[in-house]
């Protein structure tokens, strides 16, 4: 057991590199684009609309790479897959290193976000592909820790680091994984539905020791992988169109909550709620993330992903509620302004009231995103990464890496207009009453996946 326990947590470390990549991608905006708003370079210098761009071209380029990487995932396998990922990603970086406008800006990050789509579809398939029930839930959960890790990795360095060295360090992680994984094994499953039947052996050697029931584990695989491929008709089976109804719904769900504005803009509106270290209060915000993350991973395969999502659903609606009441407090007079940008309308807070209670905007992001760590963060990740079966992995898995990234440049994008629309109180009770229908959801559609093998699984669809 210590033999493969040691070779599977390895092979789970060097995929996870890539979601911790991704992580250092999502954290980059935050520490540079108030930095890019003061900059003397009038070229690069962003205004609040191209700083807004800034923050969300990179979900457009992980909604291409969801697309590509569900091809990809099928057709090259996971590793390779892993593998080729991380060119768009150094490239980018090196775009932005170079950049002399705030084009080349918006091409970069629009290459790393292309890489980060890749690897949010590529790196859970992989980790749920090579681990055993009864450790899954933690392996894969530990797909999310690395991103908000790379989050806070972002927000620490980028207290020292201009954005130019910001973006060299970023680019350190996908090169590593490069490495890495040129070492590990292609999943079983995979090299099954290829009829690699020896190799698909010696990845189970590898990854379940030299004492472990080869054959047995193989010939369970065997029994479910389907080597025709999948024709649009198939879709009409309930048993691919449930799993992919869920899937598609737990990512709307996930970004409807608001995690990304919240998390681009975390510094900024720190900034201009007043607080003295903006960049500091970033880096609470983001271990909190990470050691939240971290207690959800330990416990998820005893708990259940139903009761963590269910938690995690309840506790965010509470403080989108505060955040609102927050808000309505320090900006009793937003309704009679008309211009939408989000640092304008932040600083037209009422002098004063902001510090009387600003431990409430404390409090209320502390606990949003202690919340959505603790569930609806890695466990929308974890259960897709379970529930399709084999043969419709890939194009199900884009489906949903696509819906995930559109949402969240929508939500990211148009968070400004929210809140020039709805107020700022008003949008997040607008993310309040979204995590109420997150709970619900959950409630009645989301199946219980804890204990359970892939193979298992997909059969409880079929009999469905």
């Amino acid at each position: 057991l210590r033999v493969q326990n040691k070779k599977l947590y390895l092979a789970t470390f060097a995929a996870v590199l890539g979601p911790l990549s991704f992580g250092f991608v999502l954290g980059y905006s935050s520490p540079v684009i108030p930095e890019l708003r003061k900059i003397n370079h009038p070229k690069l210098r962003l205004d609040g609309n191209e700083a807004s761009w800034f923050g969300s071209t990179v979900t457009l380029g992980a909604a291409a790479g969801g697309i590509l990487g569900g091809y990809l995932v099928d057709k090259v396998g996971r590793k390779l897959s892993l593998m080729l990922c991380s060119i768009p990603h150094v490239f980018g970086f090196v775009v932005i290193i170079s950049a002399q406008n705030v084009w080349m800006l918006y091409f970069g990050r629009m290459l790393t976000g292309l890489a980060s789509g890749i690897t949010s579809l590529v790196v859970p398939v992989y980790i749920a592909e090579v681990s055993h029930p009864k450790v899954r839930g933690m392996l894969g959960s530990c797909v999310q820790l690395m991103v908000v890790t790379g989050i806070l990795g972002a927000y620490i360095a980028g207290i020292t680091l201009k954005w130019r060295w910001l973006a060299v360090l970023c680019s350190f992680p996908s090169c590593i994984m490069l490495l890495f994984m040129s070492f590990m094994p292609e999943t079983p499953r995979f090299l099954l539905n290829q009829n690699k039947r020896s190799e698909a052996i010696a990845a189970l050697r590898f990854l379940r020791g030299p004492h472990a029931d080869h054959e047995w584990e193989c010939r369970q695989i065997e029994a479910s992988v389907q080597e025709e491929g999948l024709n649009l008709s198939e879709f009409k089976n309930p048993s691919i169109y449930r799993p992919l109804l869920i899937g598609v719904a737990l990512m709307f769900f996930q970004q409807v909550t608001g995690i990304n504005a919240v998390m681009f803009y975390a510094e900024t509106i720190f900034e201009d709620a007043n607080f003295k270290d903006s960049r500091m209060a970033s880096v609470v915000v983001g271990s909190t993330q990470v050691c939240f993350t971290a207690v959800a991973a330990l416990i998820i395969d005893k708990t259940g992903r139903k009761m963590l999502l269910s938690i995690s659903g309840i506790i965010m609606a509470l403080s989108t509620a505060l955040f609102g009441l927050y808000f309505k407090m320090v900006l009793p007079n937003r309704n009679n302004s008309s211009h939408p940008d989000v640092w304008f309308t932040l600083n037209a807070a009422s002098p004063g009231t902001e510090t009387s209670i600003s431990w409430l905007a404390v409090v209320s992001l502390g606990l949003f995103v202690a919340g959505f760590a603790l569930g609806w963060g890695p466990v929308p990740w974890l259960v897709i990464s379970e529930i399709f079966p084999l043969k419709a992995r890939g194009i199900s898995s884009g489906a949903c890496v696509l819906t995930n990234w559109i949402m969240a440049f929508f939500v990211t994008k148009e968070f400004n207009d929210f809140i020039g629309f709805l107020t700022s109180s008003g949008t997040f009770w607008l993310f309040s009453a979204f995590c109420c229908l997150n709970v619900t959801f959950t409630a009645f559609y989301v199946p219980e996946t804890k204990g359970q093998t892939l193979e298992q699984i997909e059969a409880h669809f079929r009999r469905s």
